[in-house]
């Protein structure tokens, strides 16, 4: 018997419709478009408007449009993962709500939250599930509200991050297709310098907090960039070198969406050619655990079955890591 492996066999994604581009963000923050894409590559994000509507609205559309694009029948999903850096709320799950809304009532369900690295253990997790041979279709959904904790007064963090989701389902395959090897990796010396502080066990959101705007995310950008470059293009090397994969070898870098610097650095340390490497930031900017998958759902007619994809993230905690997967289809 062959041995299984967890293999992506359908993609999907959703953006809201609102564009904040850099010419609206100029009227709001001393910014200009000029510098913003200068340092981020960022030109516009996506933002949910809706009152009432959060996280998992974004998961639920993405998951519909993988369930309409494949004809999957969701009672079919065993598990449903949703990796998220913004819940819709405390205590009650994101996940479980989702599965319910789109028709997985034989699935069970939860929340995974690695910062922006999220969607990455994701990946890890739900092949570990679909290798242990006990299930056999997995829904994980990359998806944040981000501008539910952004301070669209402050010009360090408002410029980067949008909100979206996507999607993807995991299954067993037994050609040696799919997940092969992974890289992953945390710091939590890193906490200080990336965290939405108030709202959590630790500070408990107040009136006051809230009127000082503690409860918006802070991060320390120099820090945070400096660790992001050295240490998505590291595991990247790393991962090729314990495959004995050449630049040639490698179809695509599928990295996160953070800052376009980030990732030209990240290419550049595994010699490879900016064709290989694929880029939305420009239209979502930073949408933390769906930026992996709105990747795949945006360049998805482009791959091929075989193709060696390399994913690499970084995000807060710190939490950063790398996955080599073989693509298992023809779109």
């Amino acid at each position: 018997m062959s041995k299984i492996s967890a293999a992506i066999t359908a993609v999907g994604g959703y953006v809201p419709e609102y564009v904040l581009t850099n010419q609206i963000l100029e009227t709001m923050v001393d910014t200009n478009d000029e510098w913003i894409t200068t340092r981020t590559g960022i030109k516009e994000r996506r933002i949910l408007k809706e009152n009432g509507k959060g996280t998992s609205y974004l998961a639920i559309n993405a998951a519909n449009d993988l369930i309409n694009k494949t004809g999957l029948d969701p009672k079919e999903i065993d598990l449903v993962i949703v990796a998220t850096a913004s819940p819709d709320m405390k205590a009650a799950s994101t996940a479980a709500y989702t599965a319910t809304q789109i028709g997985a009532t034989n699935a069970f369900s939860f929340d995974l939250e690695a910062a922006c690295s999220s969607f990455l253990f994701g990946m890890s997790t739900a092949s570990s599930y679909i290798e242990s041979g006990r299930y056999k279709k997995i829904l994980l959904i990359g998806a944040d509200k981000n501008s539910s904790f952004i301070n669209y007064k402050d010009r360090a963090t408002c410029i980067i991050f949008g909100d979206g989701a996507g999607a993807v389902l995991f299954e067993p395959n037994e050609e040696g297709l799919g997940l092969q090897d992974e890289y992953l990796r945390s710091d939590g010396a890193g906490r200080e310098f990336l965290q939405a502080t108030y709202g959590g066990s630790s500070y408990p959101s107040t009136p006051e907090a809230v009127a000082e705007g503690k409860h918006f995310v802070f991060q320390d950008g120099k820090t945070v960039f400096k660790n992001a470059v050295f240490n998505m293009a590291d595991v990247a090397d790393k991962i090729m070198t314990r495959n004995n994969l050449s630049k040639d070898d490698v179809a695509w870098l599928v990295a996160h969406q953070a800052n376009k610097r980030i990732i030209d650095a990240t290419a550049n340390r595994m010699g490879l050619d900016e064709k290989k490497v694929m880029m939305n930031i420009e239209k979502y900017g930073n949408t933390t655990s769906a930026t992996l998958p709105l990747l795949l759902n945006d360049y998805e007619s482009q791959l091929k079955k075989g193709d060696n994809l390399i994913f690499a993230a970084f995000g807060g905690g710190f939490t950063w890591g790398s996955i080599y997967l073989k693509w298992a289809y023809n779109s």
